[in-house]
């Protein structure tokens, strides 16, 4: 099944889950909390306050040597949007991809979206942990702080 089959399949809609797709074509499904939402909300809105030339988008579907991810929120330049529009799955990552971390997500995970993200064309990826903590990354690793939004907030309550 391609993604344009799952997008477009009755029985896969406006289920409470993130859907993903491996590198196989198997759908992976993650239940998300309350708690996930509102960080995932908090973080989106509070990016398009700081980064004016671009919008969010949240589970914005990106096509990955290893399946289709669905970052929790994205920040897409206006640029990154003139290149690739509406595209789904978008064929390159937005500047920004942001995982807001499950009880289910291991280490081993987090790592390799981190790394398919990047190979995809992000510049940077974030990791919000359950405590509301935000982890910042380019490709050469953790930051003290994002380059691209360097006031952004450090911690959610």
């Amino acid at each position: 099944m391609d993604w344009s089959e799952i997008v477009d399949n009755p029985y896969l809609q406006d289920l409470p889950f993130k859907i993903e797709q491996d590198r196989y074509g198997n759908i992976l499904m993650s239940p998300a909390s309350n708690r996930h939402g509102r960080l995932q909300n908090r973080i989106a809105r509070e990016l398009e306050t700081q980064l004016d030339d671009g919008e969010c988008i949240t589970e914005c579907s990106v096509q990955t040597s290893e399946g289709v991810k669905a970052p929790d929120v994205v920040w897409q330049s206006v640029e990154h949007y003139r290149r690739h529009g509406d595209s789904t799955p978008m064929p390159e990552a937005p500047e920004i991809c942001v995982e807001v971390l499950s009880p289910s997500n291991s280490q081993a995970e987090m790592d390799l979206k981190r790394r398919l993200y990047f190979e995809a064309g992000a510049k940077e990826v974030w990791v919000c942990r359950q405590d509301g903590s935000l982890i910042f990354y380019d490709e050469n690793g953790a930051l003290s702080a994002s380059t691209l939004a360097p006031n952004f907030t450090k911690q959610f309550n």
